[in-house]
């Protein structure tokens, strides 16, 4: 199966998921969850001090995947600032929650900008570059959009309209689902609270 068609699966998995909300023994507050979830698709890319990350080298830890830029205006830093604050609340429970972000603008986030950026935000908050192909290949697997938008008229020159998302892999690596963008940092906390207990 080529690797573009994966996202299709995953979104009918949601679909389910939330349709039969309520039947199981915990009801996500903000998580789309997938019905039948799947090993999220794998990758290595260089973080922002230039050694490889594989995503399936996190394992025993969730990874919440955001896919942003450094000149994003506002869903990205609303989001990494909510992402924060969930790991806040966490307490010690934290260290096994890694905020995870992928640039989706290579031509123009270099890694100390990438860097200087997600750690504003969250000191422990982990930033990913590569070349456009190989970015495009990971955006293809999660099925994430992230389309350039000239803007002749700022001096930034263009933006990127991009999925505002926050992918949920959980300890064992499984893809489980999405939180959705401005989505209540107590109703994420407590939906990854279940997530930790039921490792």
């Amino acid at each position: 199966m080529e690797r573009r068609h994966l996202w299709w699966p995953i979104a009918l998995g949601i679909i389910l998921a939330a349709t039969l909300a309520g039947c199981g023994e915990y009801r996500y507050r903000a998580m789309a969850s997938i019905d039948e979830p799947i090993m999220a698709p794998d990758f290595t890319l260089t973080d922002v001090d230039g050694a490889p990350f594989a995503l399936n080298a996190q394992r025993g830890s969730i990874v919440l995947l955001f896919f942003g830029f450094t000149s994003c205006p506002d869903v990205c830093p609303t989001t990494l600032a909510e992402l924060a604050a969930v790991r806040k609340n966490l307490g010690a429970d934290a260290e096994r929650v890694r905020t995870v972000v992928i640039t989706v603008d290579p031509e123009r986030d270099t890694a100390a900008q990438l860097k200087r950026y997600v750690q504003v935000f969250d000191p422990a908050a982990i930033g990913l570059l590569a070349d456009r192909p190989t970015l495009e290949a990971v955006f293809r697997d999660y099925g994430v959009v992230a389309q350039r938008r000239d803007l002749p008229d700022s001096a930034l020159g263009y933006t990127i309209d991009h999925t505002s998302a926050v992918y949920v892999i959980d300890a064992a690596g499984q893809w489980v689902g999405l939180f959705g963008y401005g989505a209540p940092v107590s109703d994420i906390t407590a939906d990854l609270q279940h997530l930790l207990a039921a490792r």
